[in-house]
């Protein structure tokens, strides 16, 4: 034992050891920080985005025939029903561009839905999605929607956006 205490804490050792942070401490002053700390200790939340949001509600609603689609609504500029806008690209479109968050976890589709309940963070209808693209909003007819459901039902429209995000 005394003979590896001796051994790891010779001269030539601690010369190594000083080698490295002074070697350690000019590369972590270089232009190959940026690199280091952008892609190998950070996390880009754009990867986990960069899903076609266009076809995740349609596997949604594939997974759960059931769920209202709410998409009964008047597009602006066509004057005609806008079917591909339904609740679940609405909720999607909410919940990764107006609050930001993660597509791809259960926990953060609760606390979308936790909005939805009034029971999390307050909505604005003014900046609610198809408020701008629909001759009436639809954000009080999608919080009453997403509040007939059953908590079981709520627990498999989570479960299916997640399978959804993660497919892809």
């Amino acid at each position: 034992m005394l003979k590896l205490w001796r051994a790891l804490f010779t001269p030539h050792f601690l010369r190594g050891v000083g080698c490295m942070l002074i070697l350690g401490g000019f590369w972590s002053s270089s232009e190959h920080q940026q690199f280091f700390h952008t892609n190998l200790l950070s996390t880009s939340p754009a990867y986990a985005q960069r899903v076609p949001l266009t076809d995740v509600w349609q596997q949604v609603y594939k997974q759960l025939p059931d769920l209202p689609k709410e998409n009964q609504f008047i597009s602006k500029q066509t004057g005609k029903v806008a079917e591909s806008n339904t609740l679940v690209s609405r909720m999607i479109s909410y919940h990764v561009y107006v609050k930001g968050r993660t597509p791809n976890y259960r926990l953060d589709w609760k606390l979308t839905l936790a909005d939805y309940l009034d029971a999390n963070e307050v909505m604005y209808e003014s900046s609610y999605p198809g408020n701008d693209t629909l001759r009436k909003n639809p954000f009080a007819s999608d919080r009453a929607a997403i509040r007939r459901l059953t908590r079981q039902q709520r627990n498999a429209l989570v479960q299916a956006l997640v399978n959804a995000f993660s497919q892809n």
